[in-house]
């Protein structure tokens, strides 16, 4: 039972004439499901914007969310969930803050019963419960690309690129190596040897637990792509039971230079540079 034109436009008359009282309702309503996690004066405001937010819509004939009329209401509903899913609160209670219009609404209704019919109240209801699934679901919109920024900001701070001394990197692996952070791990190595125009790079997998065909692809390919940019790599870490594990596998390194330490890495590679002259 949608609304209509005049019945919107007669609520954002309502609206007007009650909106401080409304306003103030609403808001308590809404501290109650936040138990205090936000101050009282920030509350009021938001509730404040949105019922202005609500009685101007109305005042265009906004007969749903998706209209022209609603286009004020739904930029400050993304604001809402946008805040709230910084701020840390949960879907729900952002949901739950604008379904608490309809109860203050209620109320109000209810003391005012020239105001309108039951029918009245469940038009506007539909209109209040889309405009809490729009916040709804901006929320968990907000949350992902959060979650994503985050994801990957964790995958730099985990595969930190070192430069030991001129002409040598290092980039020390730990924990599992899958697809995403062994494409970070490869891009980084690739910038630094870039940056620093070094020829030695040394991938320590010391804490990485366990090394299976997938890992062992992903090192091979990291190094592959080091060494078409002129850099050769040593590989240490190799600690017996992976030792064990490659062999099983079948697992076939090639020419790359492998050592069981860090130490037996950074002497090989200043052997290497003695010889060269670097």
């Amino acid at each position: 039972m949608p609304l209509s034109p005049d019945e919107a436009r007669r609520f954002a008359v309502l609206l007007e004439s009650q909106a401080e009282q409304l306003t103030a309702r609403w808001a308590e309503l809404v501290s109650a499901g936040l138990r205090g996690r936000l101050s009282s004066a920030e509350l009021k405001r938001q509730t404040f914007d949105l019922q202005r937010g609500f009685q101007q819509a109305f005042a265009g004939g906004a007969t749903d969310l998706s209209g022209e009329p609603a286009a004020e209401l739904r930029a400050q509903l993304s604001e809402l969930s946008n805040n709230r899913a910084r701020q840390g609160f949960s879907a729900t209670e952002t949901a739950v803050s604008v379904y608490a219009f309809k109860d203050a609404l209620l109320e109000f209704l209810g003391d005012q019963h020239e105001a309108g019919t039951l029918r009245d109240y469940v038009a506007i209801s539909g209109f209040v419960d889309q405009a809490a699934l729009f916040t709804f679901d901006t929320y968990v919109r907000v949350r992902e690309s959060l979650i994503a920024e985050q994801t990957e900001q964790l995958l730099e701070l985990s595969t930190p690129v070192v430069k030991l001394w001129e002409g040598v990197v290092a980039v020390p692996l730990v924990g599992t190596l899958d697809s995403a952070r062994a494409q970070v791990v490869m891009e980084r190595l690739l910038q630094t040897l870039v940056d620093t125009s070094s020829p030695y790079a040394i991938i320590d997998i010391t804490g990485v637990p366990a090394v299976d065909t997938q890992v062992a692809q992903h090192i091979l390919k990291t190094v592959v792509a080091a060494r078409l940019m002129g850099a050769d790599c040593i590989i240490s870490g190799i600690r017996p039971q992976i030792a064990q594990t490659i062999v099983a596998l079948g697992i076939e390194f090639g020419d790359i230079a492998t050592k069981a330490s860090l130490a037996d890495a950074l002497r090989h590679v200043i052997g290497r540079t003695k010889q060269s002259g670097r």
